[in-house]
């Protein structure tokens, strides 16, 4: 029996990020599982930038 994972990403965050590298239409018409592998590896490539930014900008902890 397969298990379902909880996302890391929340469905908005996914949402942005599919508009940003444009295959969100691809997501309206066909859901998730109509994207291209590369896009979903694209994805999380730019969510990882993001996050490595968004750490990069805070203060040092200490």
């Amino acid at each position: 029996m397969a298990r379902r994972r909880n996302g890391v990403m929340s469905e908005q965050f996914k949402y942005e990020l599919a508009k940003d590298l444009g295959f969100h239409d691809t997501i309206q018409r066909e859901g998730w599982g109509g994207i291209r592998t590369k896009d979903a590896g694209n994805m999380v490539k730019r969510a990882i930038q993001i996050a490595e930014q968004s750490i990069s900008k805070q203060p040092p902890r200490g």
